[in-house]
Order: C-alpha cells, then sequence, then structure tokens
C-alpha cells in the first residue's frame, strides 16, 4: 500500500499541468483512498489502490484538473463501501461527487459479467456521460484493465476486449483521443484476432527486413531542408497501428500491407498555420506528391475538431522508390488535439462556469454524433438515466422517474409499501424527478399501503401495471360480493333458489364445468356492472327452461300511445308486446290472459294457466286483456 501511495505522490510531483492544483486537497483524497481501500483487492488482482495509480498514470498526460486527480484516486470509494456521494460531496464537492458517481455507474455496466448489448452500453455512456472528464477517466480505466489482462482469467479476457474495442476506442476516436484509441486498439487486438495479429506482425517483419530503418534518414534529411527553407519544425515518423492495418485491408480487400499507402507517416509540427502551407510547398519540392492523396483539414477539419494538412509522397530522400510516406503537417495545438482530442479544451481552471458549460456542450454533441445513436428499440438516447441503490446496484429508469418509479424496478413489494425517500441523502417529495447518478434510498411501511392516486405518478408503465394489479386483488373480494348480492336479488325476483357457498348454480356455464374461482370471475363481473345478472342467467345450464330466453326477452313489438293495443291486446300501461312462446296465447281459442314485464321494458302475454306464471316476480305482472274487435 505504501509503495502504491509514494507512486501517487511521485506522479503528481513531476505532472505538468495548466492547472492550478492545491496539493494539500489532493494529500487528503490520497489519505483517504488509503484509509477506505485498505488492503481491498480489486478484481483485476491489483489492490485497489494500486488499480487506482494506474489509471492516474495514464490519465495525467491530459493535464487533468483538481477535481480530476481526486476523483480518479478515489473513483472506487463507492465499490469498497464505507462513504457515500453525500459524504463525498461534502468533503469535496458537487464536481467530483459527479465524477466518482459516472465512473462507479459506467464501471458497473461496462466490465465483468454484463448484461447488457453493446447498444444499450452505448446509450448508457452517452446519457451518463455529461461531463468529458467522466468519459476520460472510464477510458483511461480500460486501459488500466487492459495493462493487467495477463492476470486475467481466460473467460473474462475476450468479454473485456469486446467491450473496449466496439465501444470505448470509437467513443475515443469520436472525441479525437487518438492516443488512448491506438492504445487500447493495439492490447485488445491480438486477444480478439490472434490469427489476424499474428499474420500482420508477420508482414511487417517481412517489410522491415527488405527496407530496414529508412525513416529514421529521412526524419533527418526532411529537418535539415526545412531548417535552409527557413521553417522551425519538429519532424517525427511513425507506422500504421496493426488493428489500423487489419481495418484498413478489411475495407479495401486487400490481402497485404505493402498495398497500404500511409503505411508510413512523417508528422511535421510548425508553429503556425501560414507555416504549414508553406512546408507543404517545401515537401511536394523534396519529392513527387500523388496529386489524389492530398486533404486539407485545416481549412476543413473533421467533426471531431481534428485539424492537418495530409499528403502523399514519393521519392523522398531514404525512402525506396516503390514505397509511398504520407505527410501530416500541423501546428503544436494541432498536434496536441490529434493526442488528446476534445480533453486539449478542458482548461476549467480560471475560466469559470461559462466555459465549462460549453466544453461539456461541444463534448456532449461529439459524443451525440455517434453511429447508432438509438438503441435496438429505437428509444432516443436522452430519454433514460440511471441511478444507484444504496448498496451501489445500478437501476435504469425512463427520464423523469420519480423514487417511487425506482421503488417499483426495484422490487414490486418495495413499490407498494413505499413511503416516503432519500435522494442524496436528502427527503424528497413523491413528485421528486430523480437524475442521472442520484442515489435513492427508500422508505417503507411494514405492509402495503399504495394509493389509486399513485397511478397518476408513476412514469413506468410496468409499474402502473403492478399497481393496478395488486388493487385490483385487494377489491376483488368487494366486487364479488356486490356482485352476488345482485344475482341472488334477480333469482329472488324470479323465484328462483339463491346461491349457495359453493356457487353451485354457477358451476356449469354455457355448456362447460368452471372452477370456483371462474364463478367468482362471473360474480365479479355483476359487481363491476360490467354484466347484468339477468343476462347471466340465460348462460348457466342449470336455468335451462326455467326462465325465458334473452333474446325472448328483448324481443321488441309495435309500441302505442294512450291506451296500446298490439295483436288485440290491451295494457293497463303503455308498453311493447310480445306473445309467450310456451303457452302460445294468440293460438286457438282466446282465453285468459297475464303480461309479465321485462326488465328491457317489454310485456310477455302468457295465458291465465302457463307454468310459467309459477316463476315470474309477482310484481311484475302487468293486466292484460283482449280487446273486441
Amino acid at each position: 500500500m505504501a509503495s502504491a501511495i509514494h507512486d501517487i505522490r511521485e506522479m503528481l510531483g513531476a505532472v505538468r499541468t495548466g492547472h492550478s492544483l492545491n496539493l494539500n486537497r489532493i494529500s487528503e483524497a490520497i489519505e483517504l483512498a488509503d484509509h477506505l481501500y485498505g488492503n481491498e483487492s480489486h478484481w483485476t488482482g491489483q489492490t485497489t489502490l494500486q488499480h487506482a495509480a494506474g489509471v492516474l498514470q495514464h490519465l495525467l498526460p491530459f493535464e487533468p484538473d483538481e477535481d480530476t486527480i481526486i476523483s480518479c484516486i478515489l473513483h472506487d470509494v463507492l465499490e469498497v463501501g464505507g462513504m457515500s456521494l453525500s459524504e463525498l460531496e461534502e468533503q469535496f464537492g458537487s464536481d467530483v461527487r459527479s465524477l466518482v458517481g459516472g465512473m462507479h455507474l459506467l464501471s458497473h455496466v461496462t466490465a465483468r459479467g454484463r448484461r447488457s448489448s453493446i447498444e444499450d452500453l452505448r446509450l448508457m455512456l452517452v446519457t451518463v456521460s455529461d461531463d468529458v472528464r467522466t468519459v476520460l477517466m472510464i477510458l483511461c480505466d480500460r486501459l488500466q484493465l487492459l495493462d493487467c489482462i495477463d492476470s486475467l482469467p481466460s473467460e473474462e479476457r475476450r468479454p473485456l476486449c469486446q467491450d473496449v474495442l466496439a465501444l470505448f476506442a470509437p467513443v475515443a476516436a469520436r472525441l479525437g483521443i487518438y492516443s488512448l484509441k491506438h492504445q487500447l486498439e493495439a492490447k485488445t487486438f491480438p486477444v480478439l484476432y490472434p490469427d489476424d495479429a499474428e499474420r500482420i506482425a508477420e508482414q511487417i517483419l517481412t517489410i522491415e527486413e527488405k527496407y530496414g530503418e529508412f525513416l529514421r534518414g529521412t526524419v533527418q534529411d526532411i529537418q535539415k531542408y526545412l531548417e535552409q527553407q527557413e521553417v522551425d519544425a519538429r519532424v517525427l515518423s511513425r507506422r500504421k497501428q496493426p488493428y489500423s492495418l487489419f481495418v484498413k485491408m478489411k475495407e479495401k480487400s486487400l490481402t497485404h500491407i505493402n498495398d497500404v499507402y500511409d503505411f508510413y507517416a512523417i508528422r511535421v509540427i510548425v508553429g503556425s498555420v501560414e507555416d504549414c502551407y508553406r512546408t507543404l510547398g517545401a515537401l511536394h519540392s523534396l519529392g513527387r506528391p500523388l496529386g489524389n492523396r492530398f486533404k486539407d483539414y485545416i481549412s476543413f477539419p473533421k467533426p471531431n475538431g481534428y485539424q492537418s494538412l495530409h499528403t502523399t509522397i514519393l521519392q523522398l530522400p531514404h525512402v525506396p522508390d516503390d514505397v509511398m510516406v504520407e505527410i501530416q503537417v500541423r501546428t503544436e495545438g494541432m498536434h496536441r488535439e490529434s493526442e488528446y482530442g476534445i480533453a486539449a479544451h478542458w482548461s476549467y481552471k480560471e475560466q469559470g462556469s461559462a466555459s465549462k458549460a460549453f466544453e461539456n456542450m461541444h463534448f456532449q454533441q461529439a459524443l451525440s454524433s455517434q453511429e447508432s445513436l438509438q438503441s435496438e428499440s429505437g428509444t432516443q438516447l436522452m430519454d433514460h438515466i440511471f441511478v444507484l441503490t444504496p448498496d451501489g446496484d445500478i437501476i435504469e429508469l425512463p427520464e423523469g422517474a420519480t423514487p417511487l418509479d425506482f421503488a417499483f424496478k426495484v422490487h414490486t413489494e418495495l413499490g407498494l409499501s413505499f413511503r416516503g425517500a432519500r435522494v442524496n441523502g436528502e427527503m424528497v417529495p413523491i413528485t421528486h424527478q430523480l437524475e442521472n447518478g442520484d442515489v435513492v434510498e427508500v422508505q417503507r411501511h411494514k405492509h402495503p399501503r399504495p394509493s389509486s392516486q399513485w397511478l397518476q405518478l408513476l412514469t413506468l408503465s410496468s409499474a402502473r401495471a403492478k399497481l393496478k394489479r395488486y388493487l385490483y386483488e385487494q377489491e376483488r373480494p368487494q366486487y364479488i360480493m356486490h356482485g352476488r348480492s345482485l344475482l341472488n336479488r334477480e333469482l329472488t325476483k324470479r323465484q328462483l333458489p339463491t346461491l349457495d357457498s359453493d356457487l353451485k348454480l354457477l358451476r356449469k356455464y354455457e355448456g362447460e364445468v368452471i372452477s370456483y374461482h371462474q364463478r367468482e370471475d362471473l360474480l365479479l363481473k355483476i359487481g363491476q356492472d360490467a354484466e347484468k345478472a339477468s343476462s347471466l342467467l340465460h348462460r348457466l345450464d342449470a336455468l335451462e327452461g326455467k326462465i325465458p330466453s334473452l333474446e325472448q326477452e328483448k324481443e321488441v313489438t309495435h309500441s302505442v300511445s294512450s291506451k296500446i293495443t298490439s295483436s288485440n291486446v290491451v295494457l293497463d300501461i303503455p308498453m311493447p308486446t310480445r306473445f309467450a312462446k310456451c303457452c302460445k296465447p294468440d293460438t286457438g281459442k282466446r282465453g285468459r290472459i297475464v303480461g309479465i314485464a321485462s326488465r328491457a321494458g317489454v310485456v310477455t302475454i302468457h295465458r291465465h294457466g302457463c307454468g310459467m306464471l309459477r316463476n315470474a316476480n309477482p310484481a311484475r305482472r302487468v293486466r292484460a286483456t283482449w280487446e273486441e274487435l
């Protein structure tokens, strides 16, 4: 542990930064990390403090500010426990809290045992990362993980490298941070594509044996030549990275790196934009330029802000005749940006919050311009947030979600028992909208006490469905009891036996035997007013033949005025009539008749002695006579 602390202090002592650093505050963070991490082991096999030191080492060339250095040292405090985000904010401020919270989120969902797709991770990266410093730290964190890849179990190496190559390296490229992009690709390529990596390595070795180290002499001659042209320049050389070669050869369907025109490159770094164009003209005089290979990225920068003049030249000094060399001419500022991308702009020191807001807006625009801006379901990137449980688990929610949504997402029982919530240690109202990185702690009742009013507050459709189901189950007994009462009333009117405890009358429904629960469902519908009790009676096999059919009750004939006549029948009250089919009073010899009024408002005419009259409700009898014609 002492060694890791020493390494951190030594690194910070040698760091060059444009930011004014409060070393006492940083020392406080180092001591806190030592106390919290203790001998805790990181999953890579290092100690947690050693891992933090490794991430910091990759971060320092970007000249991070004080809050970023502190956040890098403390980025695992939530993982090891012992300190909350609220306590971290109280001691080091809101920026450190935000950076550590973002790092914790991204580290959780993109490392071991992840279950999210790459598209979901892209969504999460863009959604969570509203500060370029968070992304830069997570890129350095991935690089440190790759430094330890040989110590990882073989089953963990490929998933880690797949995430880095599919997600983090492209993010670094999109932000123009090519120094990290190349390192991430170089470490993952041999793990994911061992055969291709070996083939390209063999081809590189063959070319080196054929041509030797000619670039060293070329660089020296160009340096001297530009001095003669009175151009103050710094000249560097490089070979194209193996993974970049692999991608280009695949895109162009090439089989050998001899066919890659920019395998060799020379960078000429000068003092001004004017010197860039002067240098370009001088170099074109030194060798033979290829006319179709010139690109002016100074006048027309790449979307990520990259600027340089590119040209390809043959027959430069010491270069074999059949070898092309790409020349990149740029200023010192352009060169720094080509290495550090958007991170080269993050001068938050004395420029204030307005400058920081501008840089973060620029960062979001660059990051959001990645391909695959939508998840597989088509959900827009900014429609999601990610928050934490007190134990550090990550919960994904829609934008605008409340603590109540959070509770239902964690567990249905927690949502139903919701009493209140603390967000980042502070009590908040139930309508409080959560934000990325919030730590949410739910307070609960001993037993569920949900309210139907919650249906208007929930943004999660799944949570609303769970609440509706619970409320339905709670109200079911009352609805069943009410339905039983309505059906018994209808049975009594028809002088039929009422329901027993087993609901045997409902046992056979429309020709099928149904369970007790299904019988209760029938009563539930009646209790909820979804079905009329009289309508149900006609579907019960036990009552077949004991009551008129539903069609008979609904049959409506002519209506009449003050004294209605229908088929020579006169009633005391004005209602439509029809003749019963059971006793057919309208056929044969006319006799005494009786009318029975249905709930549909139709009077059914029966013969006076019809057996069906025994089942009729006396209160529904209507006096009817034959009219003398």
